[in-house]
């Protein structure tokens, strides 16, 4: 095949990518004329409609979405091979981007990484946070990051915490105001600051826990984020309740900012993983970046 198809076959996994021609144009160094010229040769060869295009969006169809789903992975392979080409007689080099969340990357990466970007003045790392599932494949991660019970098995999954442990907590000047709750039906008499998760599409219910019994509670309150950092950020200021991993509060506890309630139905979780696909593995620089933020016993 001559080369110009290779790259209209790029060219629209960068456009179904980015959902714009605008943003994959600048990301190809091309005109939009021109990438759109390249798509419309494209169909034209293949016989097949790829892209529905109206004034305000551009999205693929099923044929589209078929053959987007067909060539990212083949991509990648080709760039996991060229990288481990050009690493073989080097040291560990390049640039290597981590999909993980706001709190993760602050409690649990960045101790971690200073360590790896002192070690390996070659290596760029670039850090995404955000709260929803990211394919990150699609959306060209080497690493992505996950509660270890939400890895996908096709996955090649290296441990970062023994468990994450999420926990209620408030002021002293609020419980004083609302007799700490008993039971998780007594929740329902509190106000809590809330988070509502992209996945889900509404707001987060709190997953409590305690021994074999599991419940889901709705805790009503006039605030609703979308990190973490926002609720702790209310709670410390009297506004309600908070549900939060224990790293982020770990120092308001100790210093009596804030108190926990319900501890004993406190839910442990797996602890979050890196994740990444196996034919990554033999990139050297992701193989330094995996070793240096894998946790360790002595952690």
């Amino acid at each position: 095949m001559p080369r110009r198809y290779y790259d209209d076959l790029f060219s629209f996994v960068t456009i179904a990518r980015e959902g714009s021609f605008t943003r994959a144009a600048a990301q190809l160094g091309v005109s939009q004329s021109a990438l759109s010229q390249s798509m419309r040769s494209l169909e034209r060869r293949l016989g097949l409609r790829l892209l529905a295009r109206n004034t305000r969006s551009i999205s693929t169809t099923d044929a589209g979405d078929r053959l987007f789903a067909m060539l990212v992975p083949r991509f990648a392979d080709i760039e996991a091979e060229v990288s481990e080409l050009q690493s073989e007689q080097q040291r560990p080099a390049g640039t290597i981007r981590i999909n993980t969340f706001d709190f993760v990357a602050e409690y649990i990466l960045w101790p971690r990484l200073e360590r790896v970007i002192e070690q390996y003045p070659e290596i760029t790392v670039e850090v995404a946070t955000d709260y929803g599932l990211t394919d990150i494949v699609a959306s060209r991660f080497d690493i992505g990051v996950r509660l270890g019970s939400a890895v996908e098995q096709d996955m090649i999954a290296v441990r970062l915490q023994p468990e994450q442990r999420m926990v209620i907590v408030g002021t002293p000047a609020y419980f004083a105001r609302n007799p700490p709750p008993q039971t998780p039906d007594d929740l329902a008499q509190h106000q809590a600051a809330n988070l509502r998760l992209p996945t889900r599409g509404a707001v987060y219910p709190w997953e409590l826990d305690r021994g074999d019994e599991s419940v889901e509670v709705r805790v009503p309150g006039r605030l609703v984020f979308d990190t973490l950092y926002q609720i702790r950020r209310a709670v410390r200021r009297g506004f309600g309740l908070g549900f939060l991993p224990i790293e982020m509060v770990q120092g308001d506890l100790e210093s009596g900012l804030l108190r926990t309630t319900l501890d004993d139905w406190a839910p442990v979780w797996p602890g979050h993983h890196l994740y990444f696909p196996s034919r990554r593995q033999s990139s050297r620089a992701l193989q330094a970046v995996v070793e240096g933020l894998r946790w360790r016993p002595e952690q």
